[in-house]
């Protein structure tokens, strides 16, 4: 008899998740709480790491004819332009990992795994909120906040940062505010002089802020995403309209291909960034926990939604592997945790080195500076991103089950 899987929401964790899934014969439905589908944010990085899994969902295709292919990672001085590092990608990465590392918007990339879902029949319910659950050894009961429910074999929470099924499996913990904000929003490139922004993963490091941009849909468009430490915040909206003009202060005395960026963009996006701490655990029984309602990432690896579709592949592979849930949520616990754990902490850490926020941060920025002039940093910078790109979970579970 088929499991029923019954996944909180629709966003790109919970989507790639059903797809996995419906790929291994599980019946799976979604409930999502807003009433239309679709993905509120800009651009979005999917590094090789994330790729490989695409690859083998059968989407990485589709995903390529949407998105753009940097040349280059580089992050350089706020306002001279001087670079501190430059790691190669486009056809460097495919030689080196095996696999794209590409810009999307995050409505494409939304878009070609929601089809996905719906041409494998996964079933999807808009305007549904899961509010908790209760299980017993032989029931698993789940409760919308309309106070409807349903019965499941196994219930999935991605249902970000703010999850309800989180709070339910471990109690009500409010995220934290960084003291972050991010400004985000999307550029015709037409409206840009020719050649402004290189065809890189741009990344500004300065003091308190740092700014990010890159192409999508093939060179079409241009994402920024620009963080600011702002302690005075008190709104708790996850998004709200931005004021370009305070934007536009903020950065003013950058770089010029920042500033004239800023200048031709004509509304943005406000988002407060927050965060946990690393769980322990994240699974209770037959319901566990993927993405940003385990383990949200800060913005400063890029890996938040590689993280979410790696564990998305490694769920559906597990439980394709042991008919028994708990012993398949485990061996799912185990396999992530340490990985997600360790980039999750280093995210954070990058914080610090991104905004100079003390002597030491300036420092090691500084000794980059000199290095790069004889290429050293170049390597050092690669060998840290190494551990992040080269990892194919695919290969890493294949090999699992071989020994």
């Amino acid at each position: 008899m088929s499991k029923r899987i019954v996944i909180a929401g629709a966003g790109i964790g919970g989507l790639c998740a059903a797809l996995a899934l419906a790929k291994r014969k599980f019946e799976v439905a979604i409930y999502e709480r807003n009433p239309h589908i679709g993905e509120v944010g800009a651009g979005l990085q999917l590094s090789p790491n994330a790729m490989h899994v695409l690859q083998e969902l059968g989407i990485a295709d589709e995903v390529k004819a949407k998105a753009f292919s940097p040349d280059s990672a580089v992050m350089r001085h706020y306002q001279t332009g001087k670079p501190y590092f430059r790691v190669p990608l486009g056809d460097s990465a495919i030689r080196k990992y095996g696999a794209h590392y590409l810009h999307i918007h995050r409505a494409d990339l939304h878009t070609v795994l929601y089809n996905a879902c719906v041409s494998m029949n996964v079933s999807i319910h808009l305007g549904k909120a899961i509010q908790s659950y209760q299980q017993t050894p032989q029931n698993l009961t789940i409760q919308f906040d309309n106070n409807d429910t349903i019965e499941a074999d196994l219930l999935i929470g991605a249902d970000g940062i703010k999850s309800n099924i989180q709070a339910c499996m471990l109690g009500q913990t409010p995220a934290k505010f960084t003291g972050q904000v991010a400004w985000r929003g999307v550029v015709e490139t037409s409206k840009l002089p020719k050649g402004l922004i290189k065809p890189n993963a741009n990344l500004w490091v300065g003091p308190g802020k740092h700014f990010v941009s890159y192409y999508l849909q093939g060179g079409d468009l241009v994402n920024f995403v620009a963080v600011q430490e702002r302690k005075d915040w008190q709104k708790e909206s996850w998004n709200e309209p931005g004021d370009i003009s305070e934007l536009r202060d903020t950065f003013a005395d950058w770089h010029p291909e920042v500033s004239e960026l800023l200048n031709a963009t004509e509304d943005c996006f406000l988002w407060a960034l927050f965060d946990r701490q690393p769980l322990d655990h994240w699974s209770d029984r037959k319901v566990t926990l993927l993405g940003d309602a385990c383990h949200p990432m800060l913005p400063f690896l890029a890996q938040g939604a590689a993280m979410a579709i790696e564990d998305s592949y490694a769920l559906a592979y597990c439980l394709g592997c042991d008919a028994d849930i708990q012993n398949a949520l485990q061996t799912y616990q185990n396999i992530r945790l340490p990985r997600t754990r360790k980039i999750q902490l280093n995210a954070r850490e990058n914080a610090a080195l991104y905004h100079m926020s003390s002597p030491i941060e300036q420092a090691k920025l500084a000794l980059a500076s000199g290095l790069s002039s004889i290429g050293l940093s170049d390597k050092i910078a690669a060998n840290k991103l190494d551990s992040i790109y080269t990892y194919n979970i695919v290969e890493h579970l294949n090999r699992l089950t071989r020994v």
